[in-house]
């Protein structure tokens, strides 16, 4: 049975994910190890890396291993990507600071905290201000 073509070339994703953010080649060599002639050979298409090799890849450009095969996210993941993309910069960095906290509340705190948003969001500035001051 012959192997199916894949689908992906690699070394091409490799290379825009390391051009878009401002990386060499040397500086691929330094965060992984790996020599800098075969990051070549497997970004022009003459090797495939191993599975353990690209997480290493992956690793030094900062991102998933995932990032690597288009169409692998999940239909919700891409919902989430739809609507992060029609946020602000400042609404993306504000989602990302409650994320970080909200990973330690159970549930019922993260309830709660919705809930004093929703409040929040439904009364008047001034109101609002107003009732910061009561604190």
């Amino acid at each position: 049975m012959p192997k199916e073509k894949p689908k992906v070339n690699i070394g091409d994703v490799i290379r825009s994910y390391r051009a878009e953010r401002g990386l060499s080649q040397g500086d691929i060599e330094r965060r992984t190890g790996l020599l800098r002639c075969y990051l070549s050979r497997v970004e022009n298409g003459h090797t495939v890396p191993s599975l353990e090799t690209l997480a290493k890849i992956a690793e030094a450009l900062d991102i998933s291993l995932a990032d690597f095969f288009p169409g692998s996210e999940t239909p919700s993941e891409r919902d989430a990507q739809k609507m992060l993309g029609e946020l602000s910069d400042e609404e993306v960095r504000f989602l990302a600071e409650i994320k970080k906290y909200s990973t330690t509340l159970n549930e019922g705190d993260k309830r709660l905290v919705l809930a004093m948003i929703r409040k929040m969001a439904s009364i008047a500035p001034a109101q609002r201000k107003a009732a910061l001051r009561r604190f």
